[in-house]
């Protein structure tokens, strides 16, 4: 297969940018989108539902992406993302608006996979690590533009931050124009079942759990925050540049994230994940000043940057390569599953900031189970890179 050009990889990480765009678009001006859309009392669904879509379909995109290759699926996902995402603003009431966004939701499932699938076909070893650092990046780094722009769309038209899911049409023409079609070349046998697939079960259940609560951990701040923080007197487009910040610290933590994972190996960077989840939560929990709500954002913003890339990368290392797109789609499953758990994070706290201490002290927890239980997944042999 010929490397891909530098213009194909960046199509492939803008792409990426449209798993975390799907509740960015809506959060900063949360509170007035859900009462113009007639969903006033259920506002943070807006946000997490699309989650529910990935988790009901993504069992469904591996197959498909398997199937008939992540590439054809990726363009049919992306046209759809722009046509249901743009149709949001013209819905009213709950049954039709929460419709839309699982159906939504159900194209994240594909794009998430399908182009971590078409990563996987182009890069190995320490390079697709490498690449999924970026990818990692390229996510955040959309949060901090969508959001941001969200932000300021918002306080001009509370309809505006939809034209945003527009965006994924230029990804379409992208793709098609920069990344070629080519099958997979793998270099692992593809004729027999291998001992890796056997063999990978357990430590692959436990990256799914683990990126289900890293989710609820990170998405709660997220879910959370434009609520809290609009009683306390910020605006929309501050609540949308704050979120922006804490995008931009986990994009600065996942370009370090193949140094910091050479050092301390899986299990450790996962701890430092979840220590710093425990803190963000625990500065957001002390108060909404300034300088509290920034020292949250910077511990929130390492906790996505040292979790969620790795993730990825641990499920393309230890997946045999006929199933990667299934695996990564039960990844996509588990991350938005805990986006998803997240609207109910309010059930276990007296009140909103409270939320905040539930979720500090499930980080903690977690923290020890990852110390204690987790296991150091072993790679699969080394490639060179395509």
């Amino acid at each position: 297969m010929k490397p891909l050009s530098s213009l194909g990889s960046f199509t492939l990480l803008c792409i990426s940018c449209l798993t975390i765009m799907v509740g960015a678009v809506v959060a900063p001006g949360l509170s007035d989108i859900s009462q113009a859309l007639g969903v006033a009392d259920n506002a943070s669904l807006l946000v997490t539902i699309p989650a529910l879509g990935v988790v009901l379909f993504a069992p469904i995109s591996g197959r498909l992406i398997d199937r008939f290759g992540a590439y054809y699926c990726t363009l049919i996902a992306l046209f759809l993302y722009g046509a249901l995402g743009l149709s949001g603003q013209w819905l009213s009431g709950p049954t039709a608006v929460f419709a839309n966004r699982i159906i939504l939701g159900a194209t994240v499932a594909v794009i998430m996979a399908g182009g971590t699938t078409l990563i996987s076909q182009f890069y190995s070893g320490h390079a697709r690590l490498t690449m999924i650092a970026k990818q990692g990046m390229a996510i955040e780094l959309g949060g901090v533009i969508f959001l941001f722009v969200g932000g300021f769309l918002a306080t001009v038209g509370w309809n505006l931050p939809f034209l945003l899911y527009l965006m994924a049409w230029v990804f379409l023409a992208m793709l098609i124009t920069l990344v070629p079609n080519n099958k997979p070349l793998h270099n692992e046998p593809e004729s027999a079942p291998t001992p890796t697939t056997k063999s990978t079960s357990e430590p692959l259940r436990w990256v799914y759990i683990s990126a289900c609560v890293a989710m609820v951990l990170f998405f709660t701040s997220i879910i959370v925050l434009p609520l809290s923080m609009e009683g306390s007197g910020y605006s929309a487009d501050q609540v949308g540049m704050f979120l922006a910040f804490i995008s931009l610290v986990a994009v600065v933590t996942a370009h370090f994230l193949p140094k910091i994972n050479l050092r301390w190996k899986d299990k450790g960077t996962l701890g430092f994940a979840f220590a710093f989840y425990a803190l963000s939560h625990i500065a957001f929990y002390f108060g909404e000043a300034l300088p509290m709500l920034l020292l949250g954002g910077v511990f929130a913003g390492i906790g996505f940057g040292l979790s969620i890339p790795l993730f990825n990368h641990i499920t393309i290392e230890k997946s045999d390569p006929r199933e990667r797109g299934k695996n990564l789609s039960y990844l996509a499953m588990s991350v938005f599953l805990g986006q998803f758990l997240t609207s109910f994070m309010e059930l276990f706290a007296a009140d909103l900031r409270s939320v905040y201490l539930v979720a500090a002290v499930l980080s903690v927890l977690y923290f020890i189970c990852v110390l204690n239980v987790f296991k150091e997944p072993q790679a699969q042999p080394k490639m060179n890179s395509l």
